[in-house]
């Protein structure tokens, strides 16, 4: 199974490749993807991380609070919206 993490408070700079080579360092990632505005490209200053399930617990309690390019990162199980299936 897979699990979805959220990562909040990522630097300006910070692209999905950046996440998933950083995130790998803790458990197996399966892909990872930072939002950006769809007018401007810019980072929205969040993104996902999809891991194995039974890596989730672990990756969480390394990189919540980590500071990643002079931001300090919140990461956290994704909540998932109504409508939308997991």
């Amino acid at each position: 199974m897979v699990r979805t993490l959220y990562v909040g408070n990522l630097p300006w700079s910070t692209g999905s490749e950046d996440l998933e080579e950083v995130f790998s360092r803790h458990g197996q990632v399966i892909s990872s993807r930072v939002i950006r505005d769809r007018q401007t490209g810019r980072s929205r200053g969040f993104g996902f991380v999809e891991v194995k399930e039974e890596d989730a617990g672990t990756i969480i309690a390394a990189m919540n609070g980590v500071e990643l390019g002079g931001r300090v990162i919140i990461v956290n199980e994704a909540k998932v919206s109504e409508g939308h299936n997991a």
